[in-house]
Formats: structure tokens, sequence, C-alpha cells
């Protein structure tokens, strides 16, 4: 029996949605059908929406003070509640966001022409991230069955000093596994490299997954690793600028307590929508999932009818599809092939490495309906070819 989907996540009128004023809605003109950036079309959570109004109507727009508010004891209690993972409050500290929180933590941690090791495709701003603290990419690219833990420990042993752990991936939507995360722990420790493991994502582990956080996985985790959360994306509130710095060792506290006041900071509005989020969000974000479960089978549907010369896996977590393209011959990028000729805006798969030649990211945190769209919007011009 299908599942019952809550109406007020797939009935989203495009005119609605083209009143919104970020990237997603006002990069590309009214013609172009927006499913690139990494932002969901669904409305913010009630207890979200309700925070951010009172806080409006109080004009309780001022400086944030996290601590007080209780940021770190609301991630702890998202953190057990949903994940069952036990965090120390006293070790989560505060960020505007994740990338900038990575480049702090590198900068503490690498030196110029170190090698910091990504597992590509990938996230394109560990590439800038990287390249601007004069550091060198290290691409152990990804295997068949996610994370080649063989290639990363090569790295370190050839003196990489660091992994960009993103977990979830993005672009693949890959969820690591227990045993995985253990291998890699074991490596960064023989060879006294730093994991920061990107979770933006866990939130969105979909049915069939399951995520497990890095440093829960054993002793050297916690003390070889530094996690970067947020709800950003999971709730959709990437515009108000909060993200979680978190720790599980002295040895890994030592780090935080060196950043400065700057990297440890975040926005006011940002800290209150995302303690509503992590206290009273967790029914919307089963919606959530529930859709986006919903979509991913209804993209790989479509795909095999319409356009089945595209490969596609089903992600394991979020929103994002990574859809191999190559057979369609529109060259290494083909999402700018389709934006041109279809008006559909996807995500560049060369920009997420070498691998994404041939690929494009579609998103589809979105209504069922703007899923069919897009996939007949390609279709009816590629297939004409």
């Amino acid at each position: 029996m299908a599942a019952i989907l809550n109406s007020e996540l797939t009935d989203l009128p495009i005119e609605r949605l083209r009143r919104r004023r970020s990237a997603k809605w006002v990069r590309y003109s009214a013609d172009v059908l927006p499913a690139w950036v990494a932002e969901m079309d669904f409305p913010l959570a009630e207890p979200v929406k309700l925070a951010l109004t009172e806080a409006v109507q109080l004009d309780d727009c001022g400086y944030a003070s996290p601590h007080d508010l209780g940021l770190a004891e609301a991630f702890a209690y998202f953190a057990e509640s949903r994940l069952g993972w036990s965090v120390d409050a006293a070790r989560v500290s505060p960020s505007m966001d994740v990338v900038g929180a990575i480049r702090s933590l590198l900068r503490l941690l690498t030196q110029p022409g170190q090698r910091v090791v990504i597992n590509t495709p990938v996230y394109p701003p560990f590439f800038a991230v990287i390249e601007e603290l004069g550091c060198e990419p290290a691409e152990a690219p990804l295997a068949p069955e996610g994370l080649d833990v063989e290639a990363i420990e090569r790295e370190f042993a050839a003196g990489a000093v660091a992994l960009l752990l993103c977990s979830p991936q993005n672009p693949t939507g890959d969820v690591p596994t227990r045993e995985q995360l253990v291998a890699l722990a074991d490596a960064a420790a023989r060879y006294g490299a730093w994991v920061l493991a990107d979770e933006i994502h866990a939130p969105l582990v979909l049915p069939g997954a399951r995520h497990v956080p890095f440093l829960s996985v054993s002793e050297a985790a916690s003390e070889h690793g530094i996690a970067l959360w947020s709800a950003s994306k999971a709730f959709n509130i990437a515009g108000l600028s909060c993200a979680q710095i978190v720790t599980a060792s002295a040895n890994a506290s030592e780090v935080i307590g060196r950043l400065s006041f700057a990297d440890t900071h975040c926005g006011h509005l940002g800290a209150i929508a995302t303690i509503a989020a992590f206290r009273e969000g967790g029914p919307w974000l089963d919606d959530v999932v529930a859709v986006l479960d919903h979509n991913r089978q209804l993209l790989a549907a479509l795909l095999a009818e319409r356009l089945p010369q595209v490969g596609y896996a089903q992600p394991q977590a979020s929103y994002l599809a990574w859809l191999d393209l190559r057979a369609l011959e529109l060259g290494e990028d083909p999402a700018g092939a389709i934006l041109e000729r279809c008006g559909v805006a996807l995500s560049p798969g060369p920009s997420f490495g070498r691998q994404g030649a041939g690929f494009a990211r579609l998103n589809i945190g979105t209504s069922p309906a703007l899923v069919e769209e897009a996939v007949e919007r390609i279709a009816r011009v590629l297939q004409r070819v």
C-alpha cells in the first residue's frame, strides 16, 4: 500500500514558488524549471515558522547568544532522539555554516602545500576551500560500494593530513556503513590524520538506510574526528546561517578552543529556527522523508519509461539524484545542453570533480508534479534527436 503523503508538501504551485527570492528561484528566467541548488521547495516546518514569526513580531533581530538560548542542548536532543547518538552538549559549538567551519578548521590543521583527501565526485566547495588555503586536493574516488577506504589510507600514507568526509555523500546520496567508518577511523589514527565529517544531510536518510555518526563508531574516530552539522538542508533554512561543530574527545575539543570568536558565531534568527527544528520538527521531517522516498522511486520509474538511456541509482539519503547522462552524448557538461535546449537547470557534473564528466545532479526536493515536469521537458526534446 502506497504511503499517504502530506498534501502540504506535494501541492506546490509553481506560481507561489517563483515569488521566492532565494538563489534557486532568481538565478534563471521564468521559463526555466530550476532543479539545481540543494534547496527544497517544501513549506517550512510549522514550529520553525512560528519561532521566526514570533521573533520578527518582537523585533527580535539582534545579536545571537546561542549558548544562552540552548542551541547545543537542542542539537544533543535531536541527535539522541533521531539517531540514538549521545552527544555532550558542552562539546557542541556554533558556527555560521558548515563550509565556513571546515575552512576555519583546515586553517588550524593544515599548512600550505599539504594534501587533503576528498572522495570524488563530491560537493564542489570542498575543492574551493582546499585550494583557497593553499593545500592540494588528494582525490580518492568513490568505489561502486561507496567509500574506498583503502584509497583513502594510501593518501594518508603518502602524507595527506586530513579527509573531508561527506556523509551522507553529495551528490550520490550514498550512506557509508559502520564498517567503512570504523576502518576509516583506524586509518586516520595510524597516520595521525584528521577526519572532518560533513554530516549535513544526515537527517534526511531514507528508508532502507541508516546514518551512523562518524564520531560514534570508535575511540579512534572521536580522537581524530570533528563533525559538522546544520539544520539548513533538512529544514530548508540555509539562509539563516547556523551550524554546529561537534567533538567527542579532549583532543578534538582542543582544536575547537583555538578557533576565533568569529569562527564560533552564528545568526540569531538561525539559532532560533534551528532550536525549533531540532526540538519540535520531527513530525514534519518524517513527512518530508516520505515525500523524498516517493520522489526517488517516481524518478526511477519516469526515467525507465521516458529516458531509459539515463543511468540512475536511487539515493540512500537526501533529495539529490546523480544522473549518468553519457549515453545521451551531450558532452562533458550535459547540464549546459539541457538548460539551453530543455529549459531545466541542473547542477553540472564536472563541478563535482573529474568523475562528474557526463553527469548532472537533479534536485527532487519538490512536488512529484515538478519531478515529472523536469523529466518530461528533457525527454520531449532529447527523444526527438
